[in-house]
This record gives C-alpha cells, structure tokens and sequence, in this order.
C-alpha cells in the first residue's frame, strides 16, 4: 500500500492506499508493539513525503487524514522530534497557502472577466480549501490528543495562524476550524491552556452568538470543556459564559433542525461549568433554568455529560430537581424515557445503568411508578420498558 501512495496515474489509488494505512496499523497491533513501531517506521516518512507533494486537494485531504487516524491508533511516541518539525511545517505551509489562496480569490472577484462561471469555480476552490483545513484541525487534534502538554512548544510555530482564523474579517469556516483547533488546546491542555487565553478567549465568547451554528457550536463546546478542564483559574470566565449560553439556548429558532447541535453543545456547556467549575456561578439559580432544557438527543456525545449530571443532582437528592414532596419524579421519567426513546445514550453505557437504577428505585414505591407512568405517551412506555427488560 506505502508505495501507492505516488501512483500518479489515479488519484482514487492514492486515497484508498492512505485510507488503508490506519486499519493495517490497528491489526498489526496483534502481532506486538516491535511489529507495530518497524510498521510504522516505514510508513511514516513516505507518509509524511505524500502529504508533501500530494499535487490534488483532494487526495492531500485524505492523506491529512490518516496521517491524523495513524496518530490517534499509535499515541505518544509515535513521531520523533524530527518527524513532528516536519509536519508542523507541512502544516504551517498548507495554512499560508489557505490564506494566499483566499486573497487571490478575492482579487479574482474584481477582474473584469469575473461573472457567474468563474464564481462558480471559486466556491469550489474556497470549499476544497476549507476541507484541507478540517485535516489540519484533524492533525492537531490527533496531536493534542497523543501528547498533550508536550505539544505547545511545536504548536506555538503556528498559533499565529490559527490565531488569523479567529480574525473578523475570516470567513465563517475559518472561525469553526480555529475555534476547533484551541477547544483542543483546552481539553487536552488543561489549565496550562491558560497561556494562550489572549489568543481565543474573547472570540470565543463573541463567537456564542455568530449567526452561523456550526461557529456557536464550537464556540459552545469551548466554554464546555473550559469548564470542565481549564481549572479554578478560569471560573470567572466560566461565570461570564453562562448567560451567554443562555442567551444561545433560548432563542425563538434555538429548536429548530439546523440549530439543535449548538443548542444542545450550549446546554452541555453550561452542565459542564455547573458540575466541574460553578465556584462564581449561582447553581441553585441556574438549575431550574437547565432542567428546562431537558431532554436532549440530537448530540450523542454530549448527552452522557448531561445526563450524568441530571442523575448526580437526583442521587444527591437535590430539592430544585425533585421538587417539593418529590413533585417533579414525572416530569424526571419523561426526560428519561424520551432520552431512551431517541436512543440519546446507549445501552450499554455507565450512564444509562445509572438512569435505569433511579427508574428501578422509583418502581419500588408502585403507586408513585404509576403515577410516573401515566405522564409518558405510548412511545416513551415502549422505550422505557425495552431498557428495562434488555
């Protein structure tokens, strides 16, 4: 596969061989970690020599993109210090080329041949551009992951790039994919994050209204793992953030298809500050408001972050979730049963046993069952008895 990656002659042999990389790695890992590293030790520089000449967008993408997986399935140590210089430069390439490239599509637009056609053809540059950035996001998020910490020296080369994409004057997607890249810098950071605080903060708090979701989106799962990563020194900021989200998570069109992701990134934001970093936030003031919310579906990943915290507030037995004389135990099963019913955490999960424990405690008491029951419609019943019984 390795020497596919220059057949010139095809470019769908160039892809399907990178493609192919990270699944050899993942099933070599059974013949041992000595097999697994002399693989890799020969991928890696033609790899790294693909990404570099690779003359199509499109197939460059793709090899971003396994260089990105291969790193996930080795971690740390994977790349040497020089290995890793000679992507951070591949990378601080392809991020001059994406600004160049924009600028001349900006003075494409004010040629007098400029008209339709030629439009045309410069959103589909713009977009085989953006999709290129995606893969650089990929590899720093796939790097962040492996080393953490270790990381800052080499992704110090291009903050001032990254930085660039937060500009006002960027582009929409430029926005997104920056803000993706220091949500990375902060989960897998830590407090240590705080170094580049002047770099994001503020764009990413602005950013929580962008009127394009997939920005208030990244912007939202910033503050979220802000909260639940960045430490004590950033529950100021955290406090900031919540009205914020609020401010996202109650718009008139905040349900609607296009913005359930960042609503719902929005409402697990705000648990995650509730639960990991609340020391300057009103909890008991806040509560009521996000139990509201609930249920969430439509974002699988963060929906266990929600309903994890639901359940610690009611084995705590928090009076604001119950409600007086345990009052709210109906409107608590049909959270539960309409998360089940959308499939919003999975079976086997650590969360849903939790989930099915406080149900089972309520089946204890049959007449207050019951009378839980009586409140879910016939679809939230099926769902709820088929987690009980599988």
């Amino acid at each position: 596969m390795v020497p596919m990656l220059k057949f010139y002659f095809h470019d769908g042999v160039r892809t399907a061989a990178a493609e192919s990389l990270p699944f050899l790695l993942e099933c070599a890992k059974i013949k041992g970690p000595q097999y697994l590293a002399e693989m890799w030790q020969y991928m890696c520089p033609e790899l790294l020599k693909a990404i570099e000449t690779e003359p199509e967008s499109e197939v460059l993408s793709e090899h971003m993109y396994a260089m990105a997986k291969c790193i996930e399935v080795l971690g740390m140590g994977c790349l040497s210090n020089e290995q890793i210089n000679e992507l951070i430069r591949i990378l601080d390439k392809s991020l001059k080329e994406h600004f160049e490239r924009a600028v001349k599509r900006q003075e494409q637009r004010k040629d007098e041949d400029y008209d339709e056609v030629v439009e045309e053809q410069l959103l589909d540059e713009d977009d085989e551009d953006v999709y290129v950035l995606s893969k650089v996001a990929d590899i720093t998020h796939a790097l962040f992951a492996a080393y953490g910490q270790l990381f800052f020296p080499y992704f110090d080369i291009i903050l001032p790039h990254i930085t660039k994409l937060l500009g006002s004057n960027r582009p929409w997607p430029d926005h997104q994919w920056g803000l993706c890249i220091f949500d990375d810098v902060i989960e897998y950071g830590g407090p240590a994050c705080d170094k580049y605080t002047d770099h994001f903060l503020q764009a990413m708090l602005a950013f929580l209204s962008d009127k394009q979701g997939e920005v208030r989106q990244a912007a939202a799962y910033g503050c979220g793992v802000l909260g639940q990563f960045a430490g004590p020194a950033f529950a100021q900021v955290c406090a900031q953030a919540i009205p914020r989200l609020v401010q996202v998570i109650q718009d008139a069109d905040s349900r609607n298809e296009v913005n359930l992701n960042p609503t719902e990134n929005a409402i697990a934001a705000v648990t995650k500050i509730l639960k990991y970093n609340a020391s300057a936030v009103n909890v008991d003031e806040v509560i009521p408001l996000w139990l509201s919310w609930l249920p969430v579906w439509e974002d699988t990943d963060e929906a266990p972050h929600v309903y994890g915290y639901l359940c610690d507030l009611i084995d705590n037995n928090h009076p604001l979730v119950l409600g007086p004389n345990n009052a709210n135990l109906p409107r608590l099963m049909v959270i539960f049963s309409e998360a089940f019913k959308r499939e919003a955490v999975e079976k086997d999960a650590e969360v849903t046993k939790r989930m099915l424990n406080i149900v089972r405690q309520l089946q204890a008491n049959p007449e207050m069952f019951q009378a839980c029951i009586s409140q879910l419609s016939q679809d939230q019943q099926v769902a709820l008895h088929h987690y009980l019984t599988t």
